[in-house]
């Protein structure tokens, strides 16, 4: 069964589906604080330690965030019950985990050919360990509402904080792995990156939410 078809058949009126929808979006109005002062920060280490993969996670937080504005306008006013809504809505969540493929790949071949290599940053170190500790939180109480509200576009930002998260610890490993000489885990890190964003777009478009 389509995702549009398990919302027209959900008694979308509920008051427990509401609440549910009310959630979704409260929580993206938080991601989207949360996203704007990590990317920010992100940045600026990323292009302090010469790191693609700590830019691309920075540039990702910016991705992340177009998801969370899309969630917010899924959700709010006449477009709460509307299927047509959530289809627009599943749809622009895809194109944003798109956004990001092709300047990873760009950006990991400039670099190389210049002979920039990651560098340990503190600033960097302590963003991305804030993030892995609370950007899992945030991803799995989005997809449990996705799931709640038949809703691949709040399952599909859930999926992106998730791999915020998981690229974060990549991230800190790539960062540490360089010192011992490891050069190449730090663009490696970048490319699976766009692999991953690449995959979930395609699931994200079709309607299906990562679950696993």
């Amino acid at each position: 069964m389509v995702p549009d078809q398990r919302i027209r058949e959900r008694p979308a009126a509920s008051a427990e589906w509401l609440r549910a929808a009310r959630a979704a979006r409260t929580l993206s109005l938080v991601t989207l604080v949360w996203l704007g002062v990590e990317s920010g920060l992100g940045l600026a280490a990323g292009l302090a330690a010469h790191s693609v993969a700590l830019i691309g996670w920075g540039l990702a937080a910016l991705v992340e965030a177009a998801a969370s504005l899309i969630v917010v306008w899924r959700f709010t006013g006449a477009r709460t019950l509307s299927p047509s809504a959530e289809t627009t809505a599943r749809r622009a969540v895809a194109v944003s985990f798109w956004l990001l493929a092709p300047y990873l790949v760009l950006h990991v071949a400039h670099d190389l050919d210049a002979g920039h290599r990651a560098e340990p940053n503190l600033l960097g170190i302590v963003v991305t360990s804030l993030s892995l500790v609370g950007m899992p939180a945030l991803g799995l109480a989005k997809r449990r509402l996705g799931a709640r509200l038949a809703s691949p576009s709040t399952s599909g930002e859930g999926t992106q904080n998730l791999i915020c998260a998981a690229t974060a610890a990549c991230v800190l490993a790539g960062l540490w792995l360089g010192t011992l000489g490891w050069w190449w885990v730090d663009p490696l890190v970048a490319v699976v990156l766009a692999v991953v964003a690449v995959r979930e777009g395609s699931r994200a478009w079709r309607g299906h939410a990562c679950c696993h």
